[in-house]
């Protein structure tokens, strides 16, 4: 895939797109082919690291004990200690908010046996727990803004249930090197985790929030 290709999509979704009161999402759509997802060598499912942001503020809630709560102040969009899980595990609907109003759960690693025992049942099936992969399962004197900072720029690629992989990459507002960037990017780092590369690529789609995707040639 060229850089001028994606380029060329990026300038041609702006031309047909209309104007909103808002800056859309640039979110990219690979389908893929000739894999057998029962096989697990065959699945795809690991967070990349961009260039750039992907131009949304990525939530982040810290899962923590005691020891780590001047540390999360400031750092992290909300923060629950260890005496307040029984409130979410006696409420499932809270849980189930709580796992849908962020992108990211940080988690203590010596409490993370009673993070797995409060928040596994929900989290898990919805892909929150938090991901020592992701770097999200941190020590207890483990600074957090360093690691806030990184998870703006970390993308989930996952394939395990369709041939498809889909993340957002972009705002309207950015920078149109910094989009493509964060398109080849992830391109490049999702053929590596391909059995045969890119021969197992059948199409790549760009498309805005609103509009209806185009083929990335």
């Amino acid at each position: 895939m060229k850089k001028s290709s994606v380029l060329k999509v990026i300038k041609e979704l702006k031309e047909k797109s209309q104007k909103r009161n808002f800056s859309q999402t640039y979110d990219l759509i690979i389908t893929l082919k000739d894999l057998d997802l029962k096989k697990p060598e065959h699945q795809v499912d690991f967070f990349q690291t961009l260039h750039y942001p992907k131009g949304k503020k990525v939530k982040i809630c810290a899962l923590i004990g005691p020891e780590m709560e001047a540390n999360a102040k400031g750092a992290v969009d909300k923060y629950i200690l260890v005496d307040d899980f029984p409130k979410y595990v006696k409420d499932k609907k809270a849980m189930k908010k709580l796992a849908n109003q962020f992108d990211f759960f940080v988690a203590q690693a010596t409490i993370m046996p009673k993070v797995a025992t409060a928040f596994g049942k929900v989290f898990g099936p919805k892909g929150k727990m938090p991901n020592p992969k992701a770097g999200c399962v941190v020590p207890p004197n483990a600074p957090l803004k360093p690691l806030v900072e990184k998870l703006q720029k970390i993308v989930r690629l996952s394939a395990k249930l369709s041939l498809m992989v889909q993340a957002a990459v972009g705002k309207e507002d950015m920078p149109e090197e910094q989009v493509v960037d964060n398109i080849m990017t992830i391109y490049d780092a999702l053929i590596h985790h391909l059995p045969n590369a890119e021969h197992n690529v059948k199409e790549i789609l760009l498309k805005l929030t609103m509009s209806k995707p185009i083929e990335i040639k």
